[in-house]
């Protein structure tokens, strides 16, 4: 839009009720990819949310089913039988890292047991790592967004302001009825900024709260069924 056309379309939402609708459709071509951007942003952040929220109510769930059969006295040959092909959650995930290991050990007279407690935390450590990246993936797409969002939105503020200003020079009316209209659009702008990074940013926080939590469990439960192995690789040793 031009400066004439910039003075129009402040006249004409002057003389008119200023909607949503109309701050986005009167503002400059640069401000208007800025809105659609956030927008787009705003829409990716609550896909994550959603997504994420429900991954770590169904990874809780299974951690819970798990530990229950864990500790309800079922042998860990039967378990890992149970579990071997398809893992249902992470924790299930380590115990048959752990378990395989413990059987390569088991079933090949040649290995010697000396460092099977060695290589069973080392496959442990391995696969907490994947898990936490599983649970962090797609979370840095909420920080950038909660982190950037209001300044892109600060940017289209200032380019929209910028337009107002040079269209207000061209046609040397300074009424507010004339300025109020162009300068709205321009902070709607960053309205819509930080409508994209405040949910983005307390999304992050909580999540990343979740992931935390959960990798603690992980580490917790690793340590315990360790020790367990350790146990009896030290009655075959001492057999």
């Amino acid at each position: 839009m031009n400066g004439t056309e910039v003075v129009q379309a402040g006249l004409g939402a002057a003389g008119g009720e200023i909607t949503l609708w109309s701050m986005f459709w009167g503002a400059h071509f640069v401000v208007k990819l800025v809105m659609l951007g956030l927008l787009a942003s705003s829409v990716w952040s609550w896909a994550i949310i959603i997504d994420k929220s429900l991954f770590f109510r169904r990874s809780e769930r299974a951690m819970d089913r798990f530990e229950e059969v864990f500790w309800s006295g079922q042998s860990l040959e039967e378990l890992y039988q149970m579990l071997v092909d398809r893992p249902a959650g992470a924790m299930a995930a380590v115990f048959v890292a752990a378990m395989r290991e413990w059987k390569r050990a088991v079933e090949n007279p040649t290995r010697s047991f000396a460092n099977l407690a060695q290589r069973i935390d080392k496959v442990l450590d391995v696969t907490i790592q994947r898990e936490r990246e599983r649970f962090e993936s797609k979370l840095l797409v909420l920080a950038t967004i909660g982190s950037a969002s209001p300044f892109i939105g600060l940017f289209g503020t200032v380019w929209g302001i910028m337009t107002s200003f040079r269209s207000i020079a061209a046609s040397k009316n300074t009424s507010l009825a004339v300025v109020a209209p162009g300068i709205a659009e321009a902070l709607f702008a960053t309205a819509i900024g930080l409508f994209a990074a405040i949910p983005a940013v307390i999304a992050y926080n909580r999540l990343q709260a979740q992931a935390n939590k959960q990798q603690a469990r992980l580490e917790a439960y690793a340590d315990e069924f360790s020790a367990i192995l350790s146990r009896q690789i030290d009655e075959r040793i001492a057999a």
